[in-house]
Order: structure tokens, then sequence, then C-alpha cells
């Protein structure tokens, strides 16, 4: 209750700044990036989750239809399909207190929570099975309990790797089993420390199985906890998965969530959320190819050498840190990401993005999958909307909030949706 009168007034004051630029100018190769806008508290815009009302359900781009795949699940967040078309969904959210600690972690909470992030981890992974292949899954058990917040999963060979909040751990993986029963190994201990305000670990291996890339969020918005707190995270960590030896693989990097593969390079791409309390229109969430040693600028710098000026400088560090190689909008939580081969959407092949959404950015944005076009290896042009209708007319309401993306046994696309608690799969209407 002593919250209460604080909440009123943030929501007052948070709602005073708005955004001067379109979603758009902050998109793209070459991206808007305008001075900070300096506010007392920052912006605060919450789309309250509440659900798909019966009989409403996403908007799927032309050419397309969405159904749901799988249904009644528990904040399912990341997808994995397994080589004989079984699809694994992580229903899971924040470890207890994850940036919940001191006033403004409390206040942080509260929103999120009507954001639709403040129910508990069910900590489970769920197997999807469509046997029948009519396009929804009528198998759906639990394949592995007693987890601790787990996120990102890959597979090489029979080896399974779940990240948790807190550790990678290695699972024996039966061919067609539903059920994992067995004790796993850990090969890995991830940082979480007192503060833990990205707490997710995505995962990817390399192609020849030797390498497992875990994608490790900041403790922080900006470092405003001490760098100390920070240490091996905002980074992509390598494990050698023959020695068990860890290094960092790329650093700067602050909330990298989804990773792909491009293929015609060979290059690791990475999904950003940037930093917040700049105003609406600062920064861009970005995606970019990530370079090995590489630092992309967390917490000196965005976008290249812009300071912010909130940190104690790091001239040497801001030098160094390379541009992103594409902006995907202020604010509109981008973390799913997903190679797709030409003739999927478009005659060209590209990245599709799963954007969470906005919570401090007026008017709001995100809250879509989108498709980014590739030439020669790189982003061009602006994305195309896949997947649309998240938010009710006069979007105040939240019914659904994409996150995780995969592309099914099939080619269609699934899309993990943590508030309509849905798996939805888009597939083209001439299927």
């Amino acid at each position: 209750m002593r919250l209460a009168p604080i909440l009123s007034v943030l929501l007052l004051v948070g709602c005073g700044e708005s955004a001067k630029l379109a979603v758009e100018d902050g998109t793209g190769r070459s991206p808007v990036i305008p001075e900070p806008t300096s506010t007392l508290i920052p912006t605060v815009n919450i789309a309250e989750a509440q659900g798909w009302p019966r009989g409403r359900q996403p908007v799927a781009a032309p050419g397309h239809t969405v159904n749901w795949f799988a249904a009644g699940l528990d904040h399912p967040r990341w997808l994995h399909v397994l080589p004989n078309g079984d699809v694994l969904v992580a229903e899971t959210n924040a470890p207890p207190e994850a940036g919940t600690k001191g006033l403004i972690g409390r206040i942080r909470a509260y929103f999120f929570a009507k954001a639709g992030a403040g129910v508990p981890s069910a900590d489970r992974i769920t197997l999807l099975r469509d046997a029948d292949l009519d396009g929804r899954a009528e198998i759906q058990t639990p394949f592995l309990t007693n987890l601790a917040s787990p996120f990102g999963m890959a597979l090489t060979e029979d080896d399974l790797y779940v990240a948790n909040s807190g550790s990678v751990v290695r699972f024996d993986y039966p061919e067609n089993a539903t059920s994992i029963t067995t004790a796993p190994d850990t090969i890995a201990i991830l940082p979480t420390g007192t503060y833990n305000q990205h707490w997710t670990r995505n995962l990817i291996a390399s192609d020849d199985g030797r390498t497992l890339y875990v994608a490790v969020g900041s403790a922080s918005n900006v470092g405003e906890h001490g760098l100390d707190e920070e240490v091996g995270r905002a980074a992509i960590w390598a494990i050698d998965l023959e020695d068990g030896s860890t290094s960092m693989y790329a650093t700067g990097l602050r909330n990298p969530v989804g990773m792909a593969w491009e293929p015609t390079t060979g290059a690791l791409w990475t999904a950003v959320n940037e930093r917040d309390e700049l105003g609406s229109d600062l920064v861009p969430d970005y995606m970019t190819s990530v370079l090995e040693g590489g630092f992309y600028g967390w917490p000196y710098s965005y976008f290249g050498d812009t300071v912010d000026t909130r940190v104690e400088p790091r001239p040497d560090l801001v030098s160094q840190a390379i541009v992103p190689d594409y902006a995907l909008g202020p604010h509109t939580a981008s973390l799913g990401l997903e190679w797709v081969p030409a003739g999927r959407f478009g005659t060209e092949a590209g990245m599709v993005v799963g954007q969470h959404g906005s919570w401090n950015r007026k008017p709001k944005s995100g809250y879509k999958v989108v498709f980014v076009p590739f030439e020669d290896g790189m982003p061009v042009g602006l994305p195309r909307d896949i997947l649309t209708g998240f938010l009710s007319d006069d979007e105040e309401d939240a019914y659904g909030r994409p996150v995780g993306v995969a592309t099914a046994a099939d080619g269609t696309l699934l899309v993990a949706d943590d508030v309509g608690n849905v798996v939805w799969r888009v597939a083209p209407l001439a299927e």
C-alpha cells in the first residue's frame, strides 16, 4: 500500500513525455539518433495484459493465415524445434526477486506485472507434437521439469542443452522422447548476482557442434548498481563443449536475447534490447552481426560513439564501440530472431524478429512480428509486418505479446505469445 501514492505520481509524471519521431525513424541501417530527453522519471506507458478475448486472434500478413498451434500454456517464452519435428517450449518467467531490489526495483516489478511478467515461473519445458500434421499439436506434455527460469535450448547430436537463469545444463536426449527424467550435468555457471534485471539466457550451437554460445543480459539498465554487478554480463559467452572452457565472445551488448546464423556469411547475429530512460525516441533496439572480440558500447555509449553521460566516462572503450548493423526501433523489445529462406515472406531471405513491445514509450512500439529482408548477408529496407493485432484498438490492453520465433518442420513460422499463453502458427494461404 505504501507504493500506491508513489505509483500514482509516476503514472502522472511519467506519461508526460512523448516521442517526436516515428518508430521508422529509429529503424534501419542509418537510424536517427536524437538528443536524449531528460525527465524526472522515465516515461511509463503500459499495455495491461488481458489475454485474448473470445473470437479474437493476431492478424497475419496478406497471403498468410494464423492459427493456434498450442494453447493453454503457462507464460511460453522460447521455442526450439527438434529434428523429428517436435517443438519444445520454455514455460518460464523471472526468478524470484529478479530485478526487484530497492524502491525502483519494486516499482519496476509492479509495472512489469501489469504488462504480464509478474506470474510465477512454471520452470518447465513442454513438448508439443503435431503427429497428424494438421497444424495443431495434439500432444502437449511436460518434457523437463524442476528447472530454474529456463529459456534457451540447443541440441547437438544426442546432447540437449538448456539455459537456466544461473546455469547451462546438459541432458541425454533419446530420439523421439516425450519426456526426460534423468538428472542433468552442469556445464557452466552463469552470473545472477544481487540484481538480475535481464534474467533470460539464450543458447545457440555452432554448426560443428563444438561451441555453445550463451546470451547473458546486463544486471541493470545502465550500470546503476555498480559495474561489479556486471562482471560476465551484457555479453555473449562461448563455451567449448570439448573441454568446458568459457570465454567472452562479444561484450557491450546490454541485453542480447535472440541469436541466429546468417547462412551466406556464416555470421552469428543477435537481437539486443538497448537502454531506457533517455526518452521515447532513444535508444533503438537492434540486431547485428557479432564479431568475435567485439565491443558494442554498453554502458558507456550507444550506436557507436554516442556517449551516455549517466555513466563514468571510458573514452578508450567508446572509441572501440562497434556500430550495430540494423536498428529495430526504440523500445520495441526485439527478442526473437530466426533466419528464414527466400519465398517464406517475399522473394528475399531474411530475419524474422519477435517484438515483445514497449512499456516506456509514448506512443507504444513493437507488439508484433516483423520480417527484415537481407541481401548479400546484410539487412536492407524497412521491416515488413508478419503478425500484428496484439493490442486492443485503443492500445490500452495487450491481448498477447510475441517473444520467441522458430521455423516448424513444415516450414511454417511458430511464435510464442507469453501473455496469450499460446504458440501461434503462421502459414501461407496456399498451403
